[in-house]
């Protein structure tokens, strides 16, 4: 244990903070580096002799530390050193400055490469601090403020950046960079900002120190109380809070009470430490009034408290500074007046000058005219260390307030004694020192363990100090002590030292607080991590005298052996037992013997003789000063490694002549070892499939010592063992009884062994049973290990305290408890299996010798424990059967993955629905179709309807056919799974999982459309009507009708179907996967209608109300599976649901048909402008609500919207329909689907939309199209003829005028019966336009039948009637020329 230098943080984004302020500007070259120059000596005895001319080893500079940087050459320059740096002594925010600029860098959380968390440091704010022109950042300091909340432990609730600048001003900021106050103390720059926070007083007599908030300037010292402080900053906050969010940006900053000082009779101040409040003891008391007032001075009884300051410059070179606090009278009487003067122009008045919080553009007229500033009140120096050639640069005070280190130009760093006043140490060799401290709690130990009153804690200080020139970090122990640490850093790094905590804690609200502050940390540039330093506290006690110390040495030392791999196992036992005997702490040495039984490259010959050494050394001392704890501990382990070498030794022997012979079976075992033997085989070929593994993963692995000794206990002779990890416990079973499985152990010798350790029955047992069913696949590859398992069981279940003697036929045993608990709870399917049929049938051996001792008779015994047995081992079978289904590989290739996983614990926690579930995912992965679905379970149906006898014997045949045909041997395995779960797994429970599970996978994919769609189809295979209305209900609320509403609220927004990048944005899916999507809501609606009434769908309709017409189904399970606890099944919530009021779920249905018309055929659609305000109000709302419908006739507007729609809905089926392909079946979805006429027919009678003119326009388009014969089958269903001939004339009239006028290849004989025609035919025909027409060609024998279908539907009354013969007339002479 000794001094270790460890990252715990990582500056992110340091070059963009480079650029920032470094911006306009070449970045300076890094220093030159020699490759000869002198590396440090490590190995010299006199450290500070070798350093007696600085000048010439200032820059010299380890190679590691060029290493490291020339690694980042850009960010190695040493640009960090003209830069202002401070940190938070929490560590979440780092402020970096220079000039007038600056960047926060707050922390923040991520995960590493490796998974681990680690904190990181990035830049959250940068801007310019400067208000005033020309001044720069001269100092700053991050002051965390404590949160006030009850609930607060000890973390900062927000951190404060106080700012010095060059024209004298301070200024304080929030993380964000926001201007909280600002205010002028003296018109000189600042030189340094100093915090003092509170802490505990560490001893009774100790004064309590307060906060404080000193500012240095080059002749005045400004100190701000850190109560008044505290609440002025969160005043602030809180008005800039307030105002922000009311949009002003003024306010009123408190007023905020402060001393100034004049420090007199120093030539040059350049930095400061504040002492706090000290008070003289009587003796020191006297002194000074003898030395300063002479023979007749007067001394008061009670020494004044005083506030001492230490500054470090030029002319003394250290100065120390009294001010007497309060109103308290002056040490001597002849000085009254002037110290009394002095009091009354102390400034305790409130601050002038203070600026709001406003934009630059309104700060310039105030910053014209500077505030007045108030006069300091001189303060002489008392005394000083006087050295004219010696300048000070910095002062670093000791948490404690007793000790501070100084560095100077001349290298060198002192150690002050502040409370004497004196110099105590100097070090030499460190020019540009930094300095730190660190302060360490000694560890609870014996000091507040001894029996008489506990010892107070000590504390030891550490002074750190880093040389910049040399690239080195060294710890020093303080006032004497030793050099404790020593680390080869970069050049360029800084050394960061807050000297505060948390400001706003007091003796009150500290209690039970934990602050996590860094002391120390050391930035570097290079790489940006931050570093802090960790220090024992026995590095502090003196290395002569200390035990503890030299036994600390000692275990370090055995450490490092130990992690030496390439120690001989000779070497290494003998370092070993030398180390140990000579550590004389018993504590140390326990910890010692602790960490080499845990070494995993010790032998375990070599931990027993080590062992037994300290043993016999412990025995050989007196009695009364050994400790009975480690005496206790190398007992115990001797007795444990000579079990583990007792059992390594009968596991190399071999098997006894007992195990190579084969036991007999149990009555009844090999049966049923046989009927399961089909099903155990297909398990294995479904499980044997290869795998990635670890070969240190692997459980024919030797365990190691440690793994042992880990898992093992010896109490009062007796060997426990102790259950870690589920890895750790196989890999003990296996040490145990994996040998006695295979027959390579003798198994009785093994079971004497561990019997005579006292371990207890139950352990082993549980041991065997992890070993058996942890290693399942190599169990089913070797067949002799059932009978060994057999006779594991019977030995085990023979020792004392196994089974009870007592039998009682309506107990049950804890013993085979066990058993079956381990089974039920297993995975392991195959393995479980097999432990139940030897468990069972060796319980029931047991249970029938111990009935025939009690009731010496012939009758068969029948207990309540094999009534358990029997119930166990029907569960384990189904659950081997549902888990081969489960390993059935996919179509497509098994994908990555663990394998699904059951149980019968599982099952059973999974409720009533559970088995329907872990199937509906199969049928998920195995990518079935509905309809394939369907088949398999007729065939089920099919196969209960034959005998018992002949399912059996057809059994092998159709096993026979699976090994031909992957979809044979699928069918089998989920008929035969179905057979074994007649009431979990009834197809309309299995529909409805499965329709469950499609819809629940399409919500995480609503691209794949598919998935929804097969949803759908399977709900329609759901038989009763009950579970139907409740899952579509449930499909629509939880899945369906928030994507609804997202797409018809879109489609209102754009006016037409929307493109894929909006329907992505809003529905979250494409559009293609939106319009599939539309059709199955349609569906899914037209499902709840048809439950609930009568459709008005050209769907197969079922009779109206089918929920109030069939009773309810009732839920059942099998008798062995009746104890199931757990959520609801989805059969059972969905005859929970209540039903649905029709007409608004005909009013979804008609909506979601529109929409998906509408996306369909690309069309123009404001869907809601459809609808008047009831039926916009009805929408999206509970499908079981009463809402108020649309009733009466409809606006005329509105019907004129809605016909236009249909209209162009059927003009756009036309339209996809003569582009489909001649040949083939009309697609059953899509735009070219053949029920979209009927579909537009019903909609228009629900529209209120005169179903007449939709088949009119119906006709002409496909007349228009050149559908001919279609259209002569719609137009036997058109009322109004008069009108239809009317429109089919014009378009008669069209195709004729094509033929005659507009034809490219026209013929004499059409020129001249176009000169015969009438003139006012002719005169009608030339005012046709052709191009209407989409399909102009048509043969003239369509247009005849289409003049006689004319002349057949006008009356001879009808205005058009004599021109529709002409046209006959003339339509006939031109077949007739053709």
């Amino acid at each position: 244990m000794s001094c270790c230098l460890h990252e715990f943080c990582r500056v992110q984004e340091l070059k963009a903070v480079r650029e920032f302020l470094f911006q306009n500007q070449m970045p300076s070259p890094s220093e030159d580096k020699n490759p000869t120059e002198n590396e440090l000596t490590w190995d010299t005895s006199d450290w500070e002799s070798s350093w007696e001319n600085p000048d010439d080893k200032e820059d010299s500079a380890p190679a590691a530390g060029d290493t490291l940087e020339g690694e980042s050459a850009p960010l190695s320059a040493p640009w960090l050193q003209d830069c202002v740096v401070s940190m938070s002594p929490c560590s979440d925010l780092l402020v970096v400055a220079r000039e007038h600029k600056a960047a926060f860098l707050s922390a923040k959380w991520r995960t590493a490469d490796g998974g681990r968390e680690e904190m990181t440091l990035s830049l959250s704010w940068s801007g310019t601090l400067s208000v005033e022109e020309g001044e720069s950042v001269s100092s700053v300091i991050c002051v965390p403020l404590a949160s006030q909340k009850r609930s607060s432990t000890g973390q900062p609730d927000w951190t404060c950046i106080v700012a010095g600048f060059s024209s004298g001003y301070v200024r304080f900021y929030t993380e964000s960079g926001v201007l909280l106050l600002s205010q002028l103390l003296n018109e000189d720059p600042v030189l340094r900002l100093k915090c003092r926070t509170y802490e505990l007083p560490r001893h009774p007599g100790v004064t309590e120190q307060h906060e404080e908030l000193s500012i240095l300037y080059p002749a005045a010292m400004v100190t701000i109380d850190g109560f008044s402080l505290f609440q002025s900053l969160r005043a602030c906050r809180n008005q800039v809070a307030r105002a922000a969010a009311a949009g002003s940006d003024a306010i009123q900053p408190p007023p905020l009470a402060y001393k100034k000082w004049g420090l007199q009779d120093m030539d040059a101040i350049v930095d400061h430490s504040s002492v706090g409040i000290m008070t003289l003891c009587v003796f020191d008391q006297m002194k000074n009034a003898s030395i300063l007032g002479g023979f007749h001075a007067s001394v008061k009884g009670s020494p004044p408290a005083m506030s001492q300051y230490i500054t470090v410059g030029g002319g003394p070179y250290t100065g120390f500074f009294y001010a007497i606090e309060g109103s308290s009278q002056p040490l001597l009487s002849h000085v009254a007046l002037a110290v009394a003067s002095k009091l009354t122009s102390a400034l305790f008045s409130a601050a002038s000058g203070w600026l709001g919080w406003k934009n630059k553009s309104e700060e310039e007229p105030a910053q014209k005219q500077k505030p007045k500033v108030e006069a300091a009140t001189p303060l002489p120096v008392r005394f000083g260390l006087p050295d004219s050639r010696r300048h000070g640069e910095s002062i670093c005070l000791s948490p404690c307030n007793t000790l501070a280190g100084v560095t100077d130009d001349f290298g060198r760093v002192t150690l002050l004694d502040v409370g004497r006043g004196i110099a105590i140490r100097m070090w030499k060799g460190y020019r540009d020192a930094q300095l730190g401290w660190i302060q360490v709690s000694e560890g609870r130990g014996e000091r507040e363990l001894s029996p008489s009153a506990p010892l107070p804690r000590r504390h030891a200080q550490f002074l750190v100090i880093y040389a910049p020139r040399r690239g080195i970090l060294e710890v020093w122990g303080t006032q004497q002590g030793p050099r404790v640490g020593a680390f080869t850093v970069g050049k360029h790094c800084r050394l960061l030292y807050a000297g505060y905590r948390l400001m706003g804690v007091n003796s009150v609200t500290s209690q039970g607080w934990q602050l996590h502050t860094q002391q120390v940390c050391l930035l570097d540039p290079a790489t940006g991590v931050l570093r802090t330093i960790t220090v024992p506290f026995h590095l502090a006690l003196s290395d002569k005298k200390s035990e503890r110390a030299k036994d600390m040495h000692l275990l370090k030392r055995l450490t490092t052996i130990l992690r030496s791999r390439e120690v001989e196992p000779d070497i290494l036992e003998s370092e070993s037992k030398s180390v140990l005997l000579d550590i004389k702490h018993p504590a140390i040495k326990k910890q010692a013997l602790e960490s080499l039984l845990s070494n995993k490259n010790a032998p375990v010959s070599c931990l027993a003789n080590i062992t037994r050494a300290l043993y016999d050394s412990l025995k050989e001392q007196d009695p009364e000063t050994v400790d009975e704890a480690l005496l206790q501990l190398c007992s115990s382990q001797l007795k444990l490694l000579q079990l583990y070498t007792d059992l390594q030794q009968l596991y190399f022997t071999g098997p006894s002549s007992t195990n190579t012979q084969p036991g007999e079976s149990p009555v009844g075992m090999e049966e049923e070892l046989a009927r399961v033997a089909p099903i155990l085989q297909r398990y294995g070929q479904l499980t044997s499939r290869p795998c990635v593994s670890f070969a240190q993963d692997s459980p024919d692995t030797p365990l190691p010592v440690r793994s042992f000794l880990a898992q093992m206990e010896c109490e009062d002779g007796l060997v426990k063992v102790v259950r870690g990890a589920d890895s750790d416990w196989n890999q003990l079973g296996s040490f145990l009884f994996w040998g006695c499985l295979t027959g390579a152990s003798p198994l009785q010798r093994v079971c004497e062994t561990l019997q005579d350790t006292g371990i207890s029955p139950q352990q082993l047992l549980s041991l065997l049973l992890s070993v058996w069913l942890s290693r399942e696949k190599e169990v089913l590859r070797k067949p002799e290990a059932v009978r060994n398992l057999h006779t594991l069981l019977t030995t085990l279940s023979s020792m004392k305290g196994a089974v009870e003697d007592s039998w009682d036929p309506q107990s049950v045993s804890p013993w085979w408890q066990q058993v079956r608990t381990a089974c039920v709870q297993s995975p392991s399917a195959a393995g479980a299996v097999l432990v139940a049929v030897v468990a069972h049938r060796a319980a029931k051996a047991s249970i029938t010798s111990l009935a025939d001792i009690k009731f010496q008779s012939d009758w068969e015994a029948v207990s309540l424990e094999l009534e358990h047995w029997a119930v166990c081992v029907r569960q384990l079978e189904d659950v081997l059967a549902l888990q081969t289904l489960l390993y059935m590989p996919t179509p497509h290739g098994t994908p990555g993955g663990a394998l699904p996983q059951c149980s019968v614990k599982t099952l059973l926690e999974g409720g009533r629905g559970g088995i329907a579930d872990s199937v509906a995912k199969w049928v998920f992965r195995q990518d079935l179709a509905p309809g394939r679905l369907r088949e398999m379970l007729q065939r089920r149906a099919a196969r209960e309807g034959e005998g018992e006898e002949k399912t059996e014997r057809t059994e092998g045949e159709e096993k026979d056919k699976s090994t031909e045909n992957a979809d044979s041997a699928r069918t089998e395995l989920l008929v035969s799974v179905c057979q074994r779960f007649p009431d979990s797994l009834s197809p309309d429970l299995l529909f409805a999982h499965c329709c469950w599970e499609y819809v629940v996978q399409w919500n995480k994919d609503p691209e794949e459309g598919r998935y929804l769609c097969w949803a759908v189809e399977h709900l329609k295979l759901v038989s009763s009507p009950h579970i139907q209305l409740g899952i579509a209900a449930m499909m629509w609320s939880t899945f369906i009708v928030k994507r609804f509403s997202a797409a018809a609220f879109l489609m209102e927004k754009v006016g037409k179907a929307p493109k894929d990048r909006l329907c992505r944005r809003d529905v979250g899916m494409s559009d293609g996967a939106m319009t599939s999507f539309l059709g199955s809501c349609v569906q899914l609606l037209q499902i709840l209608m048809e439950v609930e009434g009568w459709p008005f769908s050209f769907m197969n309709s079922k009779a109206d109300s089918a929920v109030e017409e069939v009773s309810p189904p009732k839920l059942c399970v099998e008798e062995v599976w009746g104890g199931a606890e757990g959520p609801a099944s989805i059969a059972e919530l969905a005859l929970e649901q209540r039903g649905v009021h029709y007409p608004l779920v005909q009013h979804h249905c008609l909506l979601a048909s529109l929409l998906h018309a509408a996306m369909t055929f690309s069309m123009r659609l404001k869907p809601l402008g459809l609808f008047d305000s009831k039926g916009k109000n009805a929408f999206f709302r509970e499908l079981n609500s009463i809402q108020l419908m649309p009733s009466g006739d409809m606006d005329p507007g509105l019907v004129s919207l809605r016909q236009e729609f249909l209209l162009r809905v059927l003009t756009g089926w036309v339209k996809a329909t003569d582009e489909a392909p001649a040949s083939g079946p009309c697609p059953a979805l899509g735009p070219m689907a053949d029920w979209w006429p009927s579909l537009c027919l019903e909609l228009g009678s629900l529209l209120q939309v005169n179903p007449d003119i939709l088949r009119r326009h119906l006709v002409c388009e496909l007349y228009n199209q050149g559908l001919d014969l279609r259209a002569e089958e719609v137009m036997l269903e058109v009322e109004d003829q008069d009108v239809l001939g009317s429109q089919l004339l014009v378009l008669t009239g069209q195709r004729l005028c094509y033929s005659l006028l507009h034809s490219q290849t026209q013929t004499q004989p059409a020129m001249e019966l176009l000169a015969r025609l009438p003139p006012t035919l002719c005169t009608w025909l030339k005012a046709m336009d052709p191009s209407e027409l989409r399909c102009p060609s048509v043969p003239l024998a369509q247009s005849s039948r289409l003049v006689s279908r004319l002349v057949e539907i006008l009356p001879e009354n009808h205005g058009q009637y004599s021109l529709a013969l002409h046209l006959l007339e003339a339509v006939e002479a031109l077949t007739n020329e053709d």
